[in-house]
């Protein structure tokens, strides 16, 4: 007999798990590497009166931030594994040495949700059965953990650090195609408030937050960022 039209060989939720976990490293990527540099070259074109040395700075920031980035994405990733491997071994431990006190966890986590006590013992009975779905059970609703994907923490790196890097691009482009750092400066300026207006906005459009608000906070801190480091260095160069 065929299955139903509705079935789904494979559980739904992973894929939203891995859309959302890319689009979260995209937006630390893109975020940081449309913010960073822009300030930086922009700190720079008050203090220097050479493109080529705004480029050849900013391009470095780019590569170390890339790699920074990166890394950074993945050690949190790592560590993300491994606590929940410790915290596995942990509830594999207690639930040989102290099994009475975790089947009394079990009976408070059950008496949350609201089971009859009837309905509790006979539910711990099946939990309690078999240890790994025991220690499953305890490493959801006890500790609120979910097991991290291993191959996460490579992933990440990757996504990060090409988000930074293609984020970082933008406002260098500027000074590529222009003759002076204020000049690039000026269009460098246009070309990232733009793009960090689109990127806030769909970002807060895909994060369910208001769209506006966040296209205008996103630009902001750019803006900020960018004319702190203008102001900085036109204090020092003169």
């Amino acid at each position: 007999m065929a299955p139903p039209a509705h079935s789904h060989p494979h559980p739904h939720p992973e894929d939203h798990l891995t859309s959302s976990a890319m689009l979260q490293d995209i937006v630390i990527g893109l975020s940081d590497g449309l913010t960073v540099p822009f300030a930086l070259a922009a700190g720079l074109s008050g203090a220097v009166q050479s493109s080529a040395l705004v480029i050849t700075a900013g391009l470095a920031e780019i590569v170390a931030g890339s790699i920074a980035m990166g890394l950074g994405g993945y050690l949190a990733g790592r560590t993300e594994v491994e606590h929940y491997e410790a915290e596995l071994a942990r509830e594999y431990r207690e639930v040989q040495e102290l099994p009475d006190v975790e089947r009394a966890e079990v009976r408070d986590l059950l008496a949350e949700i609201g089971l009859s006590e009837a309905t509790r013992e006979l539910a711990v009975q099946e939990l309690t059965a078999d240890p790994g779905q025991w220690v499953k059970f305890m490493m959801k609703y006890e500790l609120g953990l979910e097991k991290p994907d291993p191959r996460q923490a490579p992933k990440s790196a990757a996504t990060i650090s090409l988000a930074y890097a293609a984020g970082g691009l933008i406002p260098l482009s500027a000074y590529f195609l222009t003759s002076t750092p204020t000049e690039g400066l000026l269009w460098s300026a246009v070309i990232t408030l733009v793009c960090l207006l689109l990127f806030g906005y769909l970002k807060s459009r895909l994060t369910g937050q208001p769209p506006i608000t966040g296209a205008l906070k996103m630009a902001g801190i750019g803006a900020l960022a960018a004319g702190a480091a203008f102001f900085v260095a036109r204090q020092f160069s003169e």
